[in-house]
């Protein structure tokens, strides 16, 4: 790896100082545990020269979970999300999502926040600085051409693979923002404006793999919550080729309701695959009956039609497509049967 550039550290106490910081150092960057930025600066895809510290905002620190609710500050690590017992109990998605990020060390230390807005990726961005110039960079970086799809025309198709999103998106989870304007409070799938839509004009509201956020300049995620629904059973699950520290192959959460033999509600949310976390549409038609061949066809139909995986370093973009649609199927069928 190369040697790190210089940069500044601030380290605010409160959150009013944090879009303090941001306001006045636009170029800044939050820096939470560092797994996804310290990377990237030492690969040389950002040089941010101002790194403003989120750990000593306690505020940023809560966690409370209960028959309510659920809130967790952007600053809390993952392992504390995964080993929450009413997290656990009650929540069992987020959980089992954060359970599921890389490996030990990296959940003691990586935040909410930072794999709420994880960086999107590929194999050909995710790179050293001297083999992305070998390789003429990628249109994420400064270059002009998305190699994963070189007729995109103009259109990055990196992928998000952060796994707590599809699992909250499945609980209809809102996001606490901050900003130097104002604070505000928007559903968490209006976070993510990532589309892999040729020929589609770059706006506010509908973005590409480079474009994947709709934070506005200086905002941060303070917070996360969503309200507890009653009967609701949840799981996560994903496919990756080594356990420990690989992005996902396919992530999927499910979340469903069961009345008697029938399937009341279902809500189902990829990552891995597109240049956002994907919250199926469409999947309440399949409720009313149940659980038969009739929701595994409608299941792969909606796959096939929302979830755009591109190639990895391992996989074809077809086979990943497959994979996500066998766990939504297996995720589904254990959570209908328990």
């Amino acid at each position: 790896m190369d040697a790190l550039p210089e940069f500044r550290v601030l380290s605010p106490k409160t959150l009013d100082d944090v879009v303090a910081a941001r306001a006045a150092h636009p170029d800044s960057k939050p820096l939470g545990g560092g797994t996804d930025l310290v990377v990237n600066i030492r690969r040389g895809i950002v040089a941010p020269p101002v790194l403003i510290d989120m750990n000593r905002v306690q505020e940023l620190h809560a966690i409370k979970a209960d028959e309510r609710g659920l809130q967790i500050g952007s600053s809390v690590r993952l392992s504390e999300v995964a080993e929450h017992a009413d997290v656990v109990k009650l929540y069992p998605v987020v959980a089992q999502a954060a359970a599921h990020i890389a490996g030990p060390t990296h959940r003691n230390m990586g935040t909410v926040g930072g794999n709420l807005c994880l960086d999107t990726r590929c194999i050909f961005y995710n790179q050293s600085e001297w083999w992305r110039d070998a390789n003429n960079h990628c249109l994420k970086t400064t270059g002009t051409i998305c190699h994963v799809a070189p007729k995109s025309r103009g259109v990055c198709f990196a992928t998000f693979s952060g796994d707590l999103a599809p699992a909250l998106l499945t609980l209809g989870a809102e996001v606490d923002i901050a900003g130097p304007q104002s604070r505000r409070t928007i559903p968490l799938n209006k976070l993510y404006i990532g589309f892999a839509r040729q020929d589609v004009p770059i706006t506010e509201t509908q973005g590409d793999g480079k474009f994947y956020l709709s934070l506005r300049p200086g905002e941060i995620v303070t917070a996360v919550r969503a309200k507890n629904t009653p009967g609701l059973r949840s799981g996560y699950d994903k496919i990756r080729i080594r356990r420990s520290i690989e992005y996902p192959v396919a992530g999927v959460a499910v979340a469903l309701k069961r009345e008697g033999a029938k399937l009341a509600d279902l809500r189902i949310a990829f990552t891995g695959t597109n240049p956002r976390p994907v919250l199926l549409d469409g999947t309440q038609a399949l409720c009313g009956g149940p659980l038969d061949e009739r929701v595994f066809k409608g299941l792969d139909a909606l796959v096939r039609d929302q979830i755009m995986p591109m190639k990895t370093t391992f996989t074809p973009g077809h086979y990943r497509r497959r994979v996500a649609g066998v766990l939504a199927r297996r995720l589904l069928t254990r959570l209908f049967e328990s």
